[in-house]
């Protein structure tokens, strides 16, 4: 079964997907949509070299798309007000290191996306050697706020998303 549906999260969504983006229910839509959300991820299993991600804790990742959402709005508006109304001598560009406990490939991918999503902000490097991310802050004035906040607003969440160990039962009553 995991042969022909390697993800089957993946497949319902791309049917779905395909269904909405043609505006029809026709037989033939669900049909080429079936052999399209049934072969794009057979295709597609050799690009992920480490497997499929497996969310631990969905509400997790709600709850951390939500507070992502609202800092991305409000770095905007912070960095629009820089640009608009700040002389260029005025701004504190500087690379920060950020140590990082964070290990898995696809919560390091996750990590990366958001922090390049919010304005202001740059993941220029991973350093292998020390586990440290390498960040670029547009206008820095306290190192200490965004080494908390990128591990309590956005690592923490990832490592419960990702790395939470999994439910372990007996299959008895507790």
């Amino acid at each position: 079964m995991r042969r022909w549906f390697p993800s089957p999260m993946l497949s319902i969504g791309l049917l779905l997907m395909w269904l909405m983006l043609n505006q029809s229910l026709a037989l033939a839509h669900w049909m080429l949509g079936g052999v399209l959300a049934i072969v794009a991820p057979v295709l597609a299993r050799p690009l992920q070299p480490h497997g499929y991600a497996r969310i631990a804790r969905p509400l997790a990742l709600f709850r951390l798309l939500g507070m992502s959402a609202i800092e991305i709005v409000r770095s905007c508006f912070n960095v629009s007000q820089i640009i608009l109304f700040r002389r260029a001598d005025g701004v504190n560009s500087q690379f920060i290191r950020i140590p990082l406990d964070l290990h898995s490939p696809h919560g390091l991918a996750l990590l990366s996306c958001l922090i390049n999503m919010t304005p202001g902000t740059v993941w220029v490097d991973l350093l292998p050697d020390r586990h440290e991310l390498l960040l670029h802050v547009f206008d820095l004035h306290d190192e200490r706020w965004w080494v908390e906040t990128i591990k309590t607003r956005y690592e923490r969440p990832i490592i419960e998303l990702f790395e939470a160990p999994p439910a372990t039962g007996q299959g008895g009553k507790a």
